[in-house]
């Protein structure tokens, strides 16, 4: 929760203080980018570090291209994700199997009595 209110804040851009100088502001404008760079260069990482389990590994390429793990076993999506995150389509589908395992209990309906 904290990590998410620190990327909203780091993605806006940076807006001029009064009485702030043009060079002052460019100079935080290149130092918020460099620091938006590192950021990214970081998660990019983490995304392929083998430290990480395979669903952290999809959950962090997930958030940085904003984008779901496709459900479709056959996606051509899963290639590029096992790709990026160092992992085998095999697990990026064992991981699809256990997302849809744990949807279908909630989304199961309750028996009539």
């Amino acid at each position: 929760m904290e990590q998410d209110k620190l990327a909203g804040r780091l993605q806006q851009a940076p807006v001029p203080f009064a009485g702030e100088t043009n060079n002052d502001y460019r100079a935080r404008i290149a130092h918020h980018q460099a620091e938006l760079q590192e950021r990214r260069q970081r998660e990019l990482l983490e995304q392929a570090s083998t430290l990480n389990t395979p669903s952290a590994r999809i959950r962090i390429w997930e958030r940085l291209h904003r984008v779901t793990l496709p459900r479709d076993p056959q996606h051509r999506l899963l290639d590029v994700i096992a790709t990026n995150t160092g992992l085998t389509v095999d697990e990026v589908r064992d991981e699809q199997r256990l997302r849809v395992a744990a949807a279908v209990p909630a989304s199961a309906p309750t028996p009539a009595v």
